[in-house]
């Protein structure tokens, strides 16, 4: 298992979309907090 390239490429997309969703759950808990409502169009 640990020679296949598909392997590895399942892993790192899987721990990248868990970094991914930490990410934006910590914002988003962050943003809530700080109670802003404002839309970010900036971004």
């Amino acid at each position: 298992m640990w020679r296949d390239p598909g392997a590895w490429i399942a892993i790192g997309v899987s721990l990248l979309f868990l970094v991914v969703a930490l990410v934006m759950h910590r914002v988003i808990v962050k943003v809530l907090k700080n109670g802003s409502t404002e839309p970010s169009d900036h971004e």
